[in-house]
Protein backbone atom coordinates (compact mmCIF):
# COMPACT_ATOMS: atom_id res chain seq x y z
CA UNK A 1 0.00 0.00 0.00
CA UNK A 2 1.24 3.63 -0.65
CA UNK A 3 2.71 5.36 2.60
CA UNK A 4 1.72 9.12 2.64
CA UNK A 5 4.54 11.88 2.84
CA UNK A 6 4.84 13.63 6.43
CA UNK A 7 6.32 16.15 5.05
CA UNK A 8 4.13 18.81 2.81
CA UNK A 9 5.03 18.71 -0.90
CA UNK A 10 3.76 22.43 -1.68
CA UNK A 11 5.75 24.42 0.91
CA UNK A 12 8.84 22.29 -0.02
CA UNK A 13 8.40 22.91 -4.03
CA UNK A 14 7.28 26.57 -3.32
CA UNK A 15 10.84 27.29 -0.59
CA UNK A 16 13.15 25.17 -2.82
CA UNK A 17 12.11 27.30 -5.69
CA UNK A 18 11.99 30.69 -3.55
CA UNK A 19 15.95 30.22 -2.65
CA UNK A 20 16.53 29.59 -5.88
CA UNK A 21 14.98 33.07 -7.44
CA UNK A 22 13.22 35.33 -4.50
CA UNK A 23 10.26 36.74 -5.91
CA UNK A 24 6.90 38.10 -4.15
CA UNK A 25 4.88 35.68 -3.15
CA UNK A 26 1.34 35.38 -1.52
CA UNK A 27 -0.14 31.62 -1.17
CA UNK A 28 -2.75 29.78 1.22
CA UNK A 29 -3.01 26.22 1.10
CA UNK A 30 -4.26 23.60 3.79
CA UNK A 31 -3.10 19.98 4.62
CA UNK A 32 -4.79 17.16 6.57
CA UNK A 33 -6.82 17.59 9.06
CA UNK A 34 -8.15 20.92 8.07
CA UNK A 35 -4.40 22.37 8.85
CA UNK A 36 -4.53 25.66 7.21
CA UNK A 37 -1.06 27.47 5.81
CA UNK A 38 0.10 30.71 4.75
CA UNK A 39 3.38 31.19 3.16
CA UNK A 40 3.82 35.24 1.66
CA UNK A 41 6.36 37.98 1.58
CA UNK A 42 4.77 40.70 3.80
CA UNK A 43 7.79 43.24 3.32
CA UNK A 44 10.59 42.04 0.92
CA UNK A 45 10.75 39.34 -1.58
CA UNK A 46 13.87 37.53 0.56
CA UNK A 47 11.61 37.01 3.34
CA UNK A 48 9.05 34.45 3.80
CA UNK A 49 6.83 34.11 6.38
CA UNK A 50 5.24 30.55 6.76
CA UNK A 51 1.95 30.60 9.29
CA UNK A 52 0.41 27.32 10.35
CA UNK A 53 -2.92 27.12 11.82
CA UNK A 54 -3.83 23.79 13.44
CA UNK A 55 -7.51 23.29 14.97
CA UNK A 56 -5.89 21.39 18.09
CA UNK A 57 -3.72 23.87 18.67
CA UNK A 58 -4.54 25.10 22.38
CA UNK A 59 -4.30 21.21 23.35
CA UNK A 60 -0.97 21.15 21.41
CA UNK A 61 0.28 23.92 23.35
CA UNK A 62 -0.83 22.22 26.77
CA UNK A 63 1.50 19.13 25.96
CA UNK A 64 4.91 21.39 25.43
CA UNK A 65 4.21 21.95 21.25
CA UNK A 66 5.84 25.65 22.00
CA UNK A 67 8.51 24.03 23.33
CA UNK A 68 9.09 21.52 20.60
CA UNK A 69 8.67 24.30 17.53
CA UNK A 70 11.51 26.47 19.58
CA UNK A 71 13.40 23.59 19.88
CA UNK A 72 13.08 22.58 15.84
CA UNK A 73 12.91 25.64 14.44
CA UNK A 74 14.48 28.54 16.92
CA UNK A 75 15.88 31.83 15.20
CA UNK A 76 12.42 31.53 12.71
CA UNK A 77 9.87 31.53 15.46
CA UNK A 78 8.70 35.04 14.73
CA UNK A 79 5.19 37.08 16.15
CA UNK A 80 2.21 34.92 15.56
CA UNK A 81 0.07 35.89 12.20
CA UNK A 82 -3.06 36.85 12.59
CA UNK A 83 -5.97 34.17 12.57
CA UNK A 84 -2.95 31.44 12.86
CA UNK A 85 -1.00 29.75 15.72
CA UNK A 86 2.36 29.80 14.63
CA UNK A 87 4.41 31.48 12.21
CA UNK A 88 7.97 31.04 11.33
CA UNK A 89 10.42 33.96 9.25
CA UNK A 90 12.78 32.52 6.91
CA UNK A 91 15.49 35.39 5.69
CA UNK A 92 16.38 33.20 2.02
CA UNK A 93 19.74 35.58 2.09
CA UNK A 94 20.48 33.83 5.10
CA UNK A 95 19.68 30.30 4.44
CA UNK A 96 22.64 27.54 3.32
CA UNK A 97 24.04 27.10 -0.27
CA UNK A 98 22.67 24.38 -2.65
CA UNK A 99 23.31 20.99 -1.04
CA UNK A 100 22.59 18.58 1.99
CA UNK A 101 22.00 21.43 4.30
CA UNK A 102 19.78 23.41 2.39
CA UNK A 103 17.24 20.51 1.44
CA UNK A 104 17.52 19.39 4.98
CA UNK A 105 16.21 22.97 6.36
CA UNK A 106 13.50 22.68 3.41
CA UNK A 107 12.02 19.31 4.44
CA UNK A 108 12.48 20.68 8.44
CA UNK A 109 9.41 23.62 7.48
CA UNK A 110 7.70 20.97 5.18
CA UNK A 111 7.17 19.02 8.73
CA UNK A 112 5.75 22.11 10.72
CA UNK A 113 2.35 20.25 11.40
CA UNK A 114 4.25 17.08 11.82
CA UNK A 115 6.66 19.04 14.50
CA UNK A 116 3.34 20.22 16.18
CA UNK A 117 1.66 17.21 16.44
CA UNK A 118 4.74 15.24 17.85
CA UNK A 119 4.64 17.27 21.09
CA UNK A 120 2.04 14.76 22.57
CA UNK A 121 3.71 11.65 21.99
CA UNK A 122 7.22 12.93 23.20
CA UNK A 123 5.74 13.62 26.36
CA UNK A 124 4.33 10.65 26.52
CA UNK A 125 7.22 8.77 25.87
CA UNK A 126 9.44 10.96 28.57
CA UNK A 127 6.42 9.49 31.05
CA UNK A 128 6.76 6.12 30.07
CA UNK A 129 10.42 6.04 30.87
CA UNK A 130 10.00 8.27 34.03
CA UNK A 131 7.16 5.55 35.24
CA UNK A 132 9.78 2.30 34.27
CA UNK A 133 12.89 4.08 35.99
CA UNK A 134 10.34 4.88 39.47
CA UNK A 135 9.55 0.86 39.60
CA UNK A 136 6.60 -0.69 40.88
CA UNK A 137 5.05 1.01 43.47
CA UNK A 138 5.44 -0.26 47.35
CA UNK A 139 2.58 -2.01 49.88
CA UNK A 140 1.64 1.03 50.97
CA UNK A 141 2.11 3.24 48.20
CA UNK A 142 -0.64 5.23 46.78
CA UNK A 143 -0.52 4.54 43.01
CA UNK A 144 -1.84 7.54 41.26
CA UNK A 145 -3.74 7.53 37.86
CA UNK A 146 -1.89 8.79 34.95
CA UNK A 147 -3.31 11.04 32.89
CA UNK A 148 -5.01 10.70 30.12
CA UNK A 149 -4.05 13.08 27.12
CA UNK A 150 -6.56 13.44 23.69
CA UNK A 151 -5.60 15.80 21.10
CA UNK A 152 -8.88 16.85 19.15
CA UNK A 153 -7.62 17.13 15.77
CA UNK A 154 -10.68 16.96 13.93
CA UNK A 155 -14.38 18.09 14.98
CA UNK A 156 -15.97 14.56 15.79
CA UNK A 157 -12.65 12.14 16.15
CA UNK A 158 -9.45 12.59 18.38
CA UNK A 159 -6.12 10.47 19.45
CA UNK A 160 -5.76 10.15 23.03
CA UNK A 161 -2.40 9.16 24.47
CA UNK A 162 -1.97 7.14 28.41
CA UNK A 163 1.42 5.89 29.19
CA UNK A 164 1.99 3.15 31.16
CA UNK A 165 5.17 1.61 33.49
CA UNK A 166 5.79 -0.74 30.20
CA UNK A 167 3.55 0.87 27.45
CA UNK A 168 2.29 4.01 25.91
CA UNK A 169 -1.68 3.15 24.66
CA UNK A 170 -2.42 5.38 21.48
CA UNK A 171 -6.88 5.27 20.79
CA UNK A 172 -7.75 6.63 17.51
CA UNK A 173 -11.33 7.26 17.41
CA UNK A 174 -12.86 7.79 13.73
CA UNK A 175 -15.74 8.65 11.85
CA UNK A 176 -17.13 6.51 9.06
CA UNK A 177 -19.66 8.77 7.26
CA UNK A 178 -20.62 6.15 4.78
CA UNK A 179 -21.90 2.57 4.79
CA UNK A 180 -19.47 1.52 2.33
CA UNK A 181 -16.81 3.27 4.11
CA UNK A 182 -17.53 1.24 7.85
CA UNK A 183 -17.81 -2.12 5.59
CA UNK A 184 -14.10 -1.21 3.53
CA UNK A 185 -12.62 0.26 7.06
CA UNK A 186 -13.48 -2.76 8.74
CA UNK A 187 -11.78 -5.12 6.84
CA UNK A 188 -8.55 -3.05 6.65
CA UNK A 189 -8.40 -2.39 10.35
CA UNK A 190 -9.03 -6.48 11.09
CA UNK A 191 -6.03 -6.51 8.07
CA UNK A 192 -3.70 -4.59 11.14
CA UNK A 193 -5.03 -7.03 14.26
CA UNK A 194 -4.30 -10.10 11.78
CA UNK A 195 -0.99 -9.02 10.33
CA UNK A 196 0.84 -9.34 14.17
CA UNK A 197 0.12 -13.28 13.55
CA UNK A 198 3.21 -13.15 10.52
CA UNK A 199 6.29 -14.06 12.18
CA UNK A 200 7.48 -11.08 9.85
CA UNK A 201 5.58 -8.86 12.05
CA UNK A 202 6.06 -10.04 15.66
CA UNK A 203 7.62 -6.55 16.52
CA UNK A 204 4.65 -4.61 15.24
CA UNK A 205 3.05 -2.65 17.49
CA UNK A 206 -0.22 -4.57 18.53
CA UNK A 207 -3.52 -3.15 17.25
CA UNK A 208 -6.87 -3.61 18.26
CA UNK A 209 -10.23 -2.81 16.57
CA UNK A 210 -13.71 -2.12 18.32
CA UNK A 211 -16.56 -0.64 16.56
CA UNK A 212 -19.28 1.67 19.00
CA UNK A 213 -17.65 0.48 22.38
CA UNK A 214 -15.26 3.04 23.31
CA UNK A 215 -11.67 1.01 24.70
CA UNK A 216 -11.64 0.43 28.44
CA UNK A 217 -9.11 3.04 29.15
CA UNK A 218 -11.07 5.84 27.16
CA UNK A 219 -14.70 4.51 28.77
CA UNK A 220 -14.71 6.66 31.51
CA UNK A 221 -14.77 10.12 29.31
CA UNK A 222 -17.97 12.20 28.70
CA UNK A 223 -19.53 12.98 25.47
CA UNK A 224 -17.69 10.09 22.87
CA UNK A 225 -19.63 8.95 20.16
CA UNK A 226 -21.23 4.93 20.47
CA UNK A 227 -23.02 4.89 16.94
CA UNK A 228 -22.59 2.59 14.08
CA UNK A 229 -20.28 4.83 11.84
CA UNK A 230 -17.67 4.78 14.97
CA UNK A 231 -14.44 3.10 15.34
CA UNK A 232 -11.81 3.06 17.85
CA UNK A 233 -8.33 1.99 16.98
CA UNK A 234 -5.79 1.15 19.93
CA UNK A 235 -2.49 0.97 18.91
CA UNK A 236 0.13 0.11 22.34
CA UNK A 237 3.90 0.97 22.05
CA UNK A 238 6.10 -0.60 23.90
CA UNK A 239 9.81 0.86 24.65
CA UNK A 240 11.30 -0.71 21.96
CA UNK A 241 9.33 1.05 19.41
CA UNK A 242 10.89 4.57 20.75
CA UNK A 243 13.88 3.25 22.94
CA UNK A 244 16.35 5.72 20.24
CA UNK A 245 16.17 9.20 19.50
CA UNK A 246 15.99 8.18 15.93
CA UNK A 247 12.87 5.07 16.21
CA UNK A 248 10.64 7.67 18.29
CA UNK A 249 10.84 9.84 15.35
CA UNK A 250 9.69 7.22 13.08
CA UNK A 251 7.11 5.74 15.11
CA UNK A 252 5.41 9.23 15.53
CA UNK A 253 5.80 10.32 11.80
CA UNK A 254 4.04 7.13 10.60
CA UNK A 255 1.31 6.88 14.13
CA UNK A 256 -0.09 10.17 12.99
CA UNK A 257 -0.69 9.60 9.73
CA UNK A 258 -2.80 6.28 10.56
CA UNK A 259 -6.13 8.24 10.46
CA UNK A 260 -5.17 9.94 6.78
CA UNK A 261 -3.73 6.55 6.05
CA UNK A 262 -6.86 4.79 6.26
CA UNK A 263 -8.90 6.57 4.65
CA UNK A 264 -7.06 7.58 1.49
CA UNK A 265 -7.08 3.71 1.14
CA UNK A 266 -10.21 3.12 2.00
CA UNK A 267 -11.35 5.71 -0.79
CA UNK A 268 -9.01 4.16 -3.43
CA UNK A 269 -10.51 0.88 -2.49
CA UNK A 270 -13.97 2.52 -3.80
CA UNK A 271 -12.36 4.31 -6.76
CA UNK A 272 -11.20 0.52 -7.84
CA UNK A 273 -14.74 -1.12 -7.49
CA UNK A 274 -16.31 1.39 -9.02
CA UNK A 275 -14.27 1.15 -12.00
CA UNK A 276 -14.37 -2.66 -12.35
CA UNK A 277 -18.30 -2.33 -12.02
CA UNK A 278 -18.36 -0.20 -14.56
CA UNK A 279 -15.36 -2.62 -16.91
CA UNK A 280 -17.92 -5.43 -16.16
CA UNK A 281 -21.07 -3.69 -17.26
CA UNK A 282 -19.49 -2.78 -20.57
CA UNK A 283 -18.64 -6.75 -21.18
CA UNK A 284 -22.20 -7.46 -20.33
CA UNK A 285 -23.44 -4.69 -23.03
CA UNK A 286 -21.27 -6.28 -25.69
CA UNK A 287 -22.86 -9.84 -25.05
CA UNK A 288 -26.69 -8.23 -25.01
CA UNK A 289 -25.50 -6.64 -28.24
CA UNK A 290 -24.68 -9.95 -29.66
CA UNK A 291 -27.10 -11.98 -28.78
CA UNK A 292 -29.60 -9.43 -30.67
CA UNK A 293 -32.06 -11.83 -33.11
CA UNK A 294 -31.25 -11.63 -36.75
CA UNK A 295 -34.20 -9.75 -38.43
CA UNK A 296 -36.37 -12.08 -40.04
CA UNK A 297 -37.07 -11.99 -43.56
CA UNK A 298 -35.34 -12.29 -47.22
CA UNK A 299 -31.45 -12.75 -46.96
CA UNK A 300 -28.77 -12.34 -49.95
CA UNK A 301 -26.52 -15.06 -49.65
CA UNK A 302 -23.08 -16.03 -51.44
CA UNK A 303 -22.12 -19.59 -52.91
CA UNK A 304 -18.00 -20.45 -52.37
CA UNK A 305 -17.67 -18.93 -56.01
CA UNK A 306 -19.00 -15.32 -55.28
CA UNK A 307 -22.48 -15.98 -56.97
CA UNK A 308 -25.60 -14.55 -55.01
CA UNK A 309 -28.81 -16.22 -54.56
CA UNK A 310 -31.85 -15.47 -51.93
CA UNK A 311 -32.33 -17.49 -49.27
CA UNK A 312 -36.32 -16.87 -47.68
Amino acid sequence: MLALEPANRIINDLLTEKFIKPSSLDQAFVDFDSVRYHLSTPTKKTQLLLSMDIPCWGELVQYGALEVIQREYGQFVTETEQDYAVSLLIDTETVPEAGEARTALITSFSLLKRNALAAPFERAFARQKELEAKGPPGENEVVEKEQLMGVHYRPEEAIYLLPSPDRVTIIFSTIFKEETDRIFGRVFLQEFVDARRRPSCQTAPQVLYSNREPPLEIRHLQGLADGENVGYVTFVLFPRHFSSAETAFSTITQIQLFRDYLHYHIKCSKAYMHSRMRQRVAQFLKVLNRAKPEPAGEKERKTASGRSFVRS
